[in-house]
């Protein structure tokens, strides 16, 4: 009867695993359709996007919610505690990074609607979101295979991108104080490349939650050399 209560446990705990990894996956649907349409100036596909953000939010809540009946039924030990906790704290960061693409979505929506008498340059967007994507990516993965060195790798990333947010908000500035008619422009574009550099930010979370579900340690707030430390084990 244990042994079966545990297998029907250990089966819980993948499902939930596999739930999160699903959301994961809309979300990064949600980014790249997100990017695409603002690129391709496609509103309809904008509109899908900031429509799709309810899907990802209910799944949150559903994920949740097994989450506190896992405690509340099974009394996890610590170990099992930990993969629950880890579990709430990735959705959250998720729900974070799906709001993040409405928000790209919308601010594209009403940039492409305006009548501007010049349109933004994207190129460097682009390249900023291609970097987020892949540390979104890395994060999940790492959360599949427990690799507590995606976790290094990520913050090191995320440095580069907050680094080329501070290139694009420098550029943008110079656009407005040549022309004060790119300031509305220049306004929504920024909004999009911070909610870019927040995605990057969520991912890196992510991983760092990873790195607390297999060996304990908190690692949020910390140094590149403390994460370093923590990661290889040193």
């Amino acid at each position: 009867m244990a042994e079966h209560i545990s297998k029907q446990f250990d089966l819980e705990l993948e499902t939930i695993r596999t739930r999160v990894l699903q959301m994961g996956g809309l979300v990064e649907q949600q980014i790249l359709s997100a990017v695409d349409a603002l690129m391709a100036g496609d509103v309809p596909r904008l509109d899908k996007v900031m429509a799709e953000d309810a899907l990802v939010n209910a799944m949150e809540v559903g994920i949740d919610d097994d989450c506190l009946h896992i405690i509340a039924r099974r009394q996890p030990a610590a170990s099992d505690l930990r993969i629950v906790f880890t579990v709430i704290k990735i959705i959250t960061d998720l729900e974070r990074i799906g709001d993040e693409a409405a928000k790209i979505a919308r601010m594209g929506k009403t940039i492409h609607q305006s009548e501007r008498f010049q349109m933004p340059r994207f190129r460097e967007i682009e390249k900023m979101a291609d970097v987020a994507l892949a540390m979104l990516r890395r994060a999940l993965d790492a959360f599949a295979r427990l690799d507590t060195s995606a976790a290094l790798e990520l913050a090191e990333e995320d440095q580069r991108l907050d680094e080329n947010f501070a290139s694009e908000l420098r550029q943008l500035i110079t656009f407005m104080m040549e022309d004060p008619r790119t300031i509305s422009m220049s306004i929504d574009t920024l909004f999009i490349s911070k909610a870019i550099e927040r995605i990057g930010d969520h991912a890196k979370n992510i991983s760092e939650y990873v790195v607390y579900l297999v060996k304990g340690k908190d690692i949020r707030h910390t140094t590149l050399e403390d994460i370093k430390r923590e990661t290889m084990g040193r």
